[in-house]
């Protein structure tokens, strides 16, 4: 009879690790999520800064037309060109 509790005792350590375990878990995914959120913010913002520099009116139009700005500046000649030779690593040409 000792020898069942005391298997029984043993699971129910063990399945309390186990759930601790996976309660650690869920808290290091969210704080992982949470860190890229806060990375992918700071580019969001950091390149929207860069447009208003470089574009003064992009403040004022609205977001569709910003968007199809950039798209015809995209297509001009030499965009694709130029666009190969930015060093992927977030350089400057």
């Amino acid at each position: 009879m000792k020898e069942l509790e005391r298997i029984k005792a043993e699971k129910e350590r063990g399945e309390k690790e186990i759930r601790q375990l996976e309660n650690r878990q869920k808290i290091l995914l969210n704080k992982q999520h949470d860190a890229q959120r806060r990375l992918r913010t700071h580019r969001l913002i950091e390149r929207g800064a860069i447009l208003e520099g470089v574009l003064p009116l992009a403040p004022d139009l609205p977001g569709e037309e910003v968007k199809t700005f950039l798209i015809a500046l995209a297509h001009l000649p030499g965009a694709a060109e130029l666009a190969d030779k930015i060093p992927r690593s977030g350089g400057k040409p």
